[in-house]
C-alpha cells in the first residue's frame, strides 16, 4: 500500500468554535504544551484565542492558567 500524500506530515490548522479548519493538510498537529502529536482525528482541545492544540484537557488548563492565572 502506497502512502498518502499526507502521511506523517504536521497540518496547519485555524481553530473556530466549534470546529477547525484545515490550512495546509496534514495528518497532525503538535501540542503547544507537550510537544505531543496529536492526530487531527483524535483533536478535541484547542484554544480559538491562542490558535493553538492541545493533546489533553489537561494540557489545555495547564495553558489557560498560564495565559490567564
Amino acid at each position: 500500500m502506497t502512502p498518502s500524500p499526507t502521511s506523517s506530515r504536521l497540518a496547519v490548522l485555524r481553530y473556530d468554535t466549534p470546529e477547525f479548519e484545515v490550512v495546509q493538510s496534514g495528518d497532525h498537529v503538535l501540542c503547544a504544551v507537550t510537544g505531543r502529536r496529536i492526530p487531527l482525528d483524535a483533536l478535541n482541545y484547542w484554544s480559538v484565542d491562542l490558535q493553538e492544540a492541545y493533546a489533553s484537557a489537561a494540557a489545555m488548563t495547564q495553558r489557560w492558567l498560564e495565559t490567564r492565572g
